[in-house]
């Protein structure tokens, strides 16, 4: 049951192949989410009919954050429930212990809208691009239910200042809720952590301190400081120089964003706003 979503490398068998490459249904973005869906209700038939439920029918199903990419959960569908959740481009799955369709979030109010989907390459498990409501996926009130953490990531000072284990440390288990640790995310989502949790808790000696206790002088200095060096690196073509500088604006500017109480979510939100958008004149 592999996870290769989206995968175009070669695997065992003509038909293997094609999942791989044909691993996906296309996207929803924006507020046209029930048109695009009633839409992929006409072509759906053949891709759902080529899924592999297991012997009760069932499908796991994996739901991924449509912004930072964090696992929120997973959970079961049948057919009754993928076809429901794509008519009504809310996200449908089935319990296992009650044996009946279940609307996700519509007791608590905390409902999962369906941004796209995709299958892997073995046609067993379900990809979920979705918008939480709410901002909570799990019953205990957790953002996501992989709170519990077995082994911390490597990477030593950076996992430690956002309130994580240090490489291979194990965490004290965790009950959830709202105070439970946040799922892995994408790099710039982990590095807005780091930053907002030497904000809230400075620590001696750290550069990110230095630069918030500076204020706008210090921290818009070096925000022009490394945009002129990435000018530079542009300006010579060195793809390593680029990187770096560039990776020195984005660090910088999480620092501003930091300081003005402006969550990098809200970048990103700006950010997926724009995708799609008409084109400027």
């Amino acid at each position: 049951m592999g996870l290769g979503l989206g995968a175009s490398a070669a695997v065992d068998g003509g038909r293997q192949e094609a999942e791989c490459r044909l691993g996906s249904v296309p996207p929803v973005a924006g507020n046209a989410v029930s048109d695009s869906l009633s839409g992929l209700k006409l072509s759906s038939q053949a891709w759902i009919d080529g899924l592999r439920w297991n012997e009760a029918g069932l499908i796991p199903a994996v739901a991924q954050d449509w912004l930072d990419g964090a696992v929120l959960m997973v959970a079961w569908m049948n057919r009754q429930a993928l076809e429901r959740t794509l008519a009504s481009g809310e996200v449908h799955y089935w319990s296992r212990s009650r044996q009946e369709l279940w609307h996700k979030g519509a007791t608590s109010g905390h409902l999962q809208k369906l941004r796209g989907l995709r299958y892997d390459c073995d046609a067993d498990v379900l990809l979920l691009t979705i918008e939480q409501q709410g901002d909570v996926a799990c019953h205990t009130g957790a953002r996501s239910c992989f709170y519990g953490e077995g082994v911390g990531e490597a990477g030593g000072e950076a996992s430690s200042e956002g309130g994580e284990p240090r490489g291979g440390e194990v965490a004290e288990p965790s009950a959830g809720g709202p105070t439970a640790p946040p799922p892995p995310a994408d790099v710039c989502t982990e590095l807005s952590r780091v930053i907002e949790g030497r904000r809230d808790q400075p620590e001696p000696g750290s550069y990110t301190n230095r630069l918030l206790e500076g204020g706008d002088n210090r921290i818009l200095k070096k925000i022009g400081e490394e945009s002129a060096e990435f000018v530079m690196a542009c300006k010579d073509d060195n793809a390593a120089e680029i990187a770096g500088e560039a990776a020195d604006i984005l660090f910088h500017l999480q620092v501003a964003l930091a300081y003005h109480g402006v969550p990098w979510r809200r970048v990103q939100e700006v950010l997926a706003q724009r995708r799609g958008a008409p084109r400027r004149p």
